[in-house]
């Protein structure tokens, strides 16, 4: 198997495509050797270049504090970001009723996304690499995506158990632990380091969710717990498997393309919550009233699903895994709308001061850069991002010489 038991490491044969790197990160400008960017006259009259370091160009081209969020990268991460955010709260909203009508089986009704993943992108890796190349991959690469999967099917599964034992109030506040196992993992494994900026916009984040939290308190939305000891050890448990999860998910949808790892996550998911469903549900779904109203419940569910599982990678290139996280902070807000309409709730004063202090967080967050990609540059990638895929939302870009070995279309 892989030479390497670290799933952040770059261990196994696995073949590199040879896809063409963009200049670096200050455009063409080469900072390891000093450069001439002007010229100037001596006593003489004579014109002599002017040779400035490393230093001096890194501070030029350095980007300004808040010059990023004039940028269409952006504002592109943070409309998806609350897509994605609607996403979740299209699961919820679905779950609610499925749950109202007695449909209490969480890994089975997350199996349908699991299985179409697999039968949609699995094939086209295999189409794309060839019958030899996808199995070599998967011998020596494959527990990777196991990890990856079992790490999402738990999370996924522990914190709708979670709900079940524990009340509303600790389950929310509970469930920002995410953001902190993917922040330490992160620096940990992928050698990110943090600005001052980013760790204020976390913390401004998960004060606007407290209020948020807060306002449900006091508007008597929490319930009484069964078991809270059991049910908050399942809100951690389940968001720590989502933080390794969204960390793992970075990382390799920024060397390998993202069909490939959807499949593979598709393809264990599959086998791992189906497992999981036999052996643990099988008497809630006997016993589950069906019909064609659960069905189109079912399918909002799973369509919901497949738009945040498709598209989170991109976001993951774009930004990063603590970003997404800082996103579906929002979620409580735009259940709220919903849950307007639908379950009959109103807005209380806090939730729009929560919403807005979530939405400066992720502004302050962005507000300073290392580069005007931001956090597109994964530090692990190396120079030139060498190490990782030109595809969909990464920092690194073809290379324009067609005589270039392996040129072919990355996603």
């Amino acid at each position: 198997m892989s030479s390497s038991s670290n799933p952040f490491s770059n261990g196994g044969p696995y073949i590199n495509n040879k896809l063409g790197g963009e200049d670096d990160l200050y455009g063409s400008v080469e900072l390891s050797k000093p450069i001439t960017t002007s010229e100037s006259s001596n006593v003489d009259g004579e014109t002599t270049p002017q040779l400035y370091d490393d230093q001096d160009v890194e501070d030029v081209l350095k980007p300004k504090p808040f010059q990023f969020l004039f940028t269409s990268r952006f504002w592109i991460i943070l409309f998806h970001g609350q897509i994605l955010s609607l996403c979740i709260v299209a699961t919820n909203t679905f779950s609610s009723y499925l749950a109202a009508d007695g449909n209490n089986v969480p890994a089975f009704q997350t199996l349908f996304n699991y299985v179409i993943l697999n039968l949609v992108f699995t094939p086209y890796t295999v189409y794309r690499y060839g019958v030899k190349r996808y199995f070599k991959n998967l011998y020596y690469d494959g527990w990777k995506f196991f990890i990856l999967a079992f790490a999402d099917v738990e999370g996924n599964y522990f914190v709708v158990k979670a709900y079940q034992y524990t009340n509303l109030l600790s389950a929310q506040l509970l469930d920002n632990w995410a953001i902190a196992v993917v922040v330490v993992l992160s620096f940990l494994f992928l050698k990110v380091r943090y600005r001052w900026n980013q760790v204020v916009g976390i913390i401004v984040c998960i004060a606007g969710m407290v209020l948020v939290v807060i306002g449900d308190l006091l508007t008597d939305k929490n319930y009484v717990a069964v078991d809270m000891v059991k049910g908050d050890l399942f809100v951690l448990l389940g968001a720590t498997c989502y933080g390794i999860s969204n960390t793992l998910e970075e990382f390799l949808v920024s060397k390998r393309p993202i069909y490939e790892v959807l499949g593979q996550m598709g393809l264990f998911g599959m086998i791992i919550n189906g497992v999981q469903a036999a052996i643990f549900e099988r008497e809630s779904i006997k016993e589950a009233h069906w019909g064609g109203r659960i069905a189109g419940w079912f399918t909002g569910y799973t369509l919901a699903m497949l738009v945040l599982y498709c598209t989170a990678p991109i976001l993951f290139r774009m930004s990063s895994a603590a970003f997404y996280n800082l996103s579906l902070l929002t979620s409580d807000f735009w259940g709220l709308l919903i849950g307007i309409k639908v379950f009959g709730y109103y807005v209380f004063w806090l939730y729009p001061v929560g919403f807005v202090f979530t939405v400066s967080g992720m502004i302050v967050y962005n507000s300073m850069v290392r580069s005007l990609k931001g956090e597109a540059e994964k530090p692990w990638l190396g120079a030139d991002q060498r190490d990782g895929i030109a595809g969909v939302g990464t920092a690194k870009t073809k290379n324009a010489d067609p005589s270039e070995e392996n040129m072919q279309s990355e996603v």
